[in-house]
């Protein structure tokens, strides 16, 4: 029975944690970082991704729910929502 329960908790965590990464970060990316010509280099996406997992990567010593592979796909969504975002920028009309 706990053991059910632990695994829905990390479902459920990281799942949050993963969605809610990618819509902030996309909305970010569209509404601030718009005129922001950094933002189309190709590696961006994934820096932002490297340097959410770090960010996560205490949460998960801290936690016992949550492992690694919430705070990989924590990155995962961060840097995917940063990808989504500046792909949107390049067909918004200018200013």
């Amino acid at each position: 029975m706990f053991d059910f329960i632990g695994t829905f908790l990390w479902i459920l965590i990281t799942g949050v944690a993963s969605i809610g990464g990618y819509i902030t970060m996309r909305r970010f990316v569209r509404g601030r970082l718009r005129y922001v010509d950094a933002l189309q280099r190709p590696f961006v996406p994934a820096v932002a991704g490297v340097l959410a997992l770090g960010l996560a990567l205490p949460v998960v010593g801290v936690l016992p729910v949550v492992g690694l592979s919430s705070a990989i796909l924590f990155g995962v969504g961060v840097g995917s929502g940063v990808a989504t975002g500046r792909r949107d920028t390049k067909r918004l009309p200018g200013p």
